[in-house]
Parts: structure tokens; sequence; C-alpha cells
């Protein structure tokens, strides 16, 4: 763990001396109460609470230190958008096996508790997305339907009954994701989600930092960057080369430490180190 924090006060002490901040793409201000969402395109549906406890999804349990430290980290996320006029973040750790998708569904869910915001979280990592297993979906459509067959958007969003929440599936694994991730089809939808609805947050779940070069490509196309790395697995090494390589492209709004202790539920535990 020391190595870690070494490895973050290394990129703080980089990112401090960078030559200009990241423009804010949109004002700060207050945040206006949408109205109550009745789905009628996008498929509903109805995720047994004991699918949701067995993958960890904060919504399926009602307290406990792991909640706390969810919405925790959603607070601290919430502020430093809002500041900046930001609506669309990428999740991503350096190595696999990290929790960076469980973390960005964790937040996407805990975001979209809140009454002030919706909440699009599109599963990105093309080359193994795996985001809608989560929620008990086997085999579906989805993002890589639309980019590569023209399969309409509002047919593949699928509402786990969660809140303000909405997923955007992977689909099918593809191993071109690079290019498919930056093509202008992707970038045109980029824009489109995030600007359509001026009260939503975008999260998208990425691959890891290190194994592919989808993350760099992508990362222009989003406000800011999370990180996410496991305790005794990632190494300080492996982190500072991970920011490293986006200290340039994009803001990282911080660092999420998973698997920090165990709650009381048993379950792995978390705290965010938001730099």
């Amino acid at each position: 763990m020391d190595r870690i924090r070494t490895a973050l006060d290394l990129y703080r002490e980089l990112k401090s001396t960078s030559a200009a901040e990241a423009t804010p793409k949109r004002s700060a201000g207050e945040q206006a109460v949408p109205p109550p969402i009745t789905y009628t395109r996008t498929r509903s549906l109805t995720v047994p609470r004991s699918v949701l406890q067995g993958h960890r999804v904060m919504a399926a349990h009602n307290k406990g230190p792991f909640v706390d430290a969810y919405k925790i980290l959603r607070t601290q996320v919430t502020h430093r958008l809002r500041e900046n006029g930001w609506n669309v973040v990428g999740v991503t750790s350096p190595g696999y096996g990290e929790g960076k998708t469980l973390t960005a569904i964790n937040l996407a869910v805990s975001l979209a508790m809140e009454t002030t915001q919706t909440v699009l979280l599109v599963d990105s990592d093309l080359q193994d997305p795996s985001v809608h297993k989560v929620f008990g979906v086997q085999d579906c459509l989805g993002l890589a339907d639309y980019l590569l067959d023209d399969q309409p958007v509002e047919d593949l969003l699928l509402h786990p009954g969660i809140g303000r929440f909405v997923l955007l599936p992977g689909g099918r694994a593809i191993s071109n994701s690079t290019e498919i991730l930056t093509s202008p089809k992707m970038v045109a939808l980029v824009e489109e989600l995030k600007h359509r609805y001026p009260s939503r947050f975008v999260i998208f779940d990425l691959p890891p930092l290190l194994h592919t070069a989808d993350v760099l490509a992508f990362a222009p196309y989003t406000d800011a960057l999370l990180m996410v790395v496991e305790e005794g697995k990632t190494t300080g090494e492996e982190l500072q080369r991970a920011l490293g390589l986006v200290r340039d492209s994009r803001p990282v709004l911080g660092t999420v430490l998973n698997k920090a202790g165990r709650s009381s539920l048993g379950l792995a535990d978390m705290k965010a180190m938001l730099s």
C-alpha cells in the first residue's frame, strides 16, 4: 500500500506542474431535479435481490461499510464533476481483476439513487464485455452491435429497476476494439450521450490501461478518468506507469483503493483517495 501511495504522490506532483488544466465543458451551477421517469422503449428488468447481492451491487444492501464507501465516493465524484461542468467519466485500472467494473457499476448505481440526475453506464470494455452478467443477463446485444450492425441504441438500453440507472451493454466481444472505440460513429454517440440530457452522468467502463490501447485512444472523448487499484495486487510501479500514460490526455479524478479491508457484510471494501 505504501508503494501505491508513493505513486499517487508522484502523480500529484507531476499534475501540479502541468501547463494547463482541462477546459471545463459546461458552466457549473445548480442541477435541476429531473421529473419522474417512465421507461417505455427501454427494456426494464426485474433483477432478484439475491443476484445483486451475489455480485456485490450496493443497491441490494441497505447499510454497512461497503455501502458507505460508495456513497462517499459518489459525493467526491459528484463535487468534482459539478465544479468543472463535467458529466462523462471513464473508469479504468492498470491491470486485470482489480475491481474497475464493479466500481463503475456501483458508482453509477449510487449516483442514480439520488434524485438530482440520471445515470447511463456504458460497457465499453469491448474485448471482454461483462457488465450485463452482473445483473443476471446472459448474451445480449449492445454497443458493439450498434457500432457494427446499426442496431438502434434505444433498443439496446436496459433498466435494471434501480433508481434513474440505465445500462448500455457491450454486446458481443470484438478484437479490433481500439479502432471501433475511436470510429466516427462512436465519437458521435459519445457527443449525443453527453449533451442530450444536461442532468445525466455517463460512466464508461473501460478496459485495463496497461493491456490495451483502448483507454489512451478513447480518453480524449471523456471529461475525466477514475483509476481503480487493488491493495496487495497493484504495484506502485504499475500505478505510476498507468497515471503517467494518461496524465497529458485527460484529468484523473482520483484513485479508488479496492479491497482495502473487509466489511461486516463480508464483501470487499474500498475507499476513495481522490487527488
